[in-house]
């Protein structure tokens, strides 16, 4: 990529003017393959009804809408809290090795204690 490459993806296109005739072409090329798309998977006939509805049923539509965004938000929130309470705790291999030790510490004065139990029960 040259110079001119990097300068384009880090400060943009300049912005053309309105009645630029290649941004006109463009544009115009750009919206009839939209309009291509949203009419062979039928998305225009759907947009169209969903339109419908929100003319006829302001507040209705407003109240779904709102109520959707909500119910996605407190959805996300609460998959952050589970994920965050089931985390496992991070224990670096220090950590597990001085636990093994500890263990096997505890183990070997239990048994101990249990030598010295025993000879005092023990008859002599």
């Amino acid at each position: 990529m040259n110079i001119k490459g990097f300068r384009r993806m880090l400060f943009g296109e300049k912005m053309p003017d309105k009645n630029d005739p290649q941004y006109k072409e463009r544009y115009e090329r750009d919206v009839e393959a939209g309009r291509k798309f949203a009419k062979a998977t039928r998305i225009d006939k759907m947009a169209a009804k969903v339109q419908g509805f929100a003319n006829a049923h302001r507040t209705m539509f407003l109240v779904l809408v709102f109520t959707f965004v909500i119910g996605v938000f407190a959805w996300n929130v609460y998959r952050l809290v589970a994920v965050y309470r089931h985390s496992p705790t991070h224990r670096t291999a220090t950590e597990m090795q001085d636990s093994v030790l500890r263990q096997r510490h505890k183990l070997l004065q239990e048994g101990e204690m249990r030598e010295n139990k025993n000879k005092e029960y023990e008859p002599q």
